[in-house]
């Protein structure tokens, strides 16, 4: 078997590519914590906020609002999709802009989303390669992250 196609030299790669987001995450959330750029009442990636208590910010601003005799209106929105919305060129100008992350990081974050390609197959039939513009790799860590950011602060 060749060293092309040793599916094991993907897997590792695999691994390798996640520490490396980890890493990079944990970095990136350092940074935008101490220098208080997510936003507010983002309860990911906090420190003592998790779903939970936004479930509990929620009902309580509720519950305030029944108990004052007022009317109260909840609405949901899924959001599952929502990764693979995100306009790259968007998010790379934002990262640079309104986070100020330049040079080198910023190089990086180009790498890491441009570039990238996706095809059809439909059994032995493959369609062309196409480029993949918006939406960030699927599985990553630093999707969700990424999705944080293009948010307004």
């Amino acid at each position: 078997m060749s060293s092309n196609t040793d599916p094991s030299r993907f897997s590792n790669l695999s691994v390798l590519s996640k520490l490396l987001e980890r890493l990079l995450a944990r970095q990136l959330l350092g940074y935008l914590t101490t220098f208080r750029l997510l936003p507010e009442k983002q309860s990911a990636y906090r420190a003592y906020h998790s779903t939970e208590t936004a479930v509990l910010k929620v009902l309580s601003d509720i519950l305030l609002v029944v108990n004052t005799g007022d009317l109260a209106a909840l609405t949901l929105l899924d959001l599952s999709a929502a990764l693979d919305t995100v306009d790259q060129s968007v998010l790379l100008r934002r990262l640079q802009v309104s986070y100020c992350l330049d040079g080198p990081v910023h190089r990086w974050f180009t790498s890491y989303l441009k570039g990238r390609t996706q095809n059809v197959r439909c059994g032995s039939a493959r369609s062309a390669a196409k480029p993949v513009l918006y939406g960030v790799p699927q599985g990553s860590v630093l999707g969700p992250i990424s999705f944080c950011c293009i948010q307004p602060i």
